[in-house]
């Protein structure tokens, strides 16, 4: 293995880590802010890393088709293309394309699609997928696979996790290896048990250097997704990294830790901040709501960002009534400082082996307000 990983703590299943990338560290559970195009939307980088955040991630797709891999390359990498000095986590750009419905084609050595931008052509394989992310100089890199939908059949479910099998194979021979850089598989087979299995086993016999589990948050709900993770307590390496992929929500982040996983991503932080939704240790909060309208006090009177230091309920209620872009600038700098809190609480919850206590706390606190 090219990456280094340790758990210094469990709690149960959780476990407290630390990742040893090109980059720097990353400390875990770890909550990856999302740059899909090369920018945490609406943050600058130095706004990001105040945050707390440590890894961020970016997209294959999107960055293959603007600008292209190969011009970031040539600029020196997405590092220094936008600026950001620690690790970088890339999606292989699969999901994005399977959502593409009428424009792609899967195949077996990939997948035929015209972009959404300007309806080009490109294929897409396995291999093609890892020389990309090599080209952007990504920490870790995803193996290329098959999203399913939900719902999904048994047997659509099964015929896209063999053949992202298939896929994870040749992405592994396609990787090249290198101190402080990884590759992940990704653990498919829909909301059905005995294909998660199947998916996992599958994966350790290739191996890699983590191990993501997709295809869930689509649409199955908490219970489903939560199921799927129960499921496969004991098939994934303990040594080894485990990263669920897509998944944001403030009260599935803290279940999932308590089932052993340690990385997330999601752009909810940023996608609620442009939409007037903030996150607080109180619940959640709509600043368009009128009963902000004359509010002095800060969104969170524990928060240590700039948000909360400088600025009132009301003058955000403001911002967002008045259409100012300002108004979702300093609510996702709020809500990046909140899941960065998060983790850092969960965190030392393990440390101290009270994170069940700690699960049942925050549960209450993140109802909506």
């Amino acid at each position: 293995m090219t990456l280094g990983f340790t758990v210094e703590a469990t709690d149960g299943r959780a476990r407290l880590g630390r990742l040893e990338t090109a980059h720097g560290p990353v400390h875990t559970p770890a909550f990856m802010p999302v740059g899909t195009q090369g920018a945490v939307k609406g943050l600058t980088v130095d706004a990001v890393r105040a945050s707390g955040a440590e890894m961020v991630l970016g997209n294959t797709y999107h960055l293959m088709i603007r600008p292209g891999a190969g011009r970031i390359a040539r600029l020196g990498g997405l590092h220094r293309f936008m600026n950001w000095p620690g690790p970088i986590l890339t999606d292989s750009g699969g999901f994005q394309v399977m959502s593409l419905a009428g424009l792609r084609t899967v195949q077996e050595d990939g997948v035929v699609f015209r972009a959404h931008t300007d309806g080009s052509r490109h294929h897409l394989t396995p291999a093609g997928a890892v020389a990309i992310q090599h080209d952007l100089g990504s920490d870790i890199t995803m193996v290329l696979d098959e999203c399913t939908p939900y719902p999904a059949s048994e047997a659509e479910a099964a015929d896209a996790m063999r053949r992202s099998t298939r896929w994870a194979a040749r992405c592994r021979e396609a990787f090249v290896p290198r101190p402080g850089y990884g590759l992940f598989g990704i653990v498919q087979g829909g909301v059905f048990p005995a294909l998660r299995s199947e998916s996992a086993a599958a994966l350790r016999e290739i191996g890699f250097d983590g191990y993501a589990v997709g295809g869930l948050a689509v649409g199955e709900g908490q219970a489903q997704m939560l199921g799927v993770l129960d499921g496969l307590d004991g098939a994934l390496p303990a040594e080894r990294p485990r990263y669920l992929m897509g998944v944001g929500m403030p009260d599935d982040i803290v279940q999932s830790v308590r089932r052993g996983i340690d990385m997330f991503d999601c752009v909810l932080p940023t996608r609620s901040g442009r939409t007037a939704r903030a996150y607080t240790l109180s619940g959640t909060l709509n600043m368009r709501n009128a009963r902000h309208a004359e509010d002095s006090s800060p969104l969170d009177a524990a928060c240590a960002c700039p948000t909360c230091a400088d600025y009132s309920r009301a003058y955000l209620h403001h911002l967002f009534r008045t259409g100012e872009m300002l108004g979702p600038i300093l609510l996702s700098q709020h809500n990046l400082y909140f899941y960065q809190r998060l983790m850092a609480d969960l965190r030392a919850a393990i440390a101290d082996g009270r994170l069940d206590s700690f699960a049942a706390t925050q549960a209450e606190a993140l109802e909506p307000n």
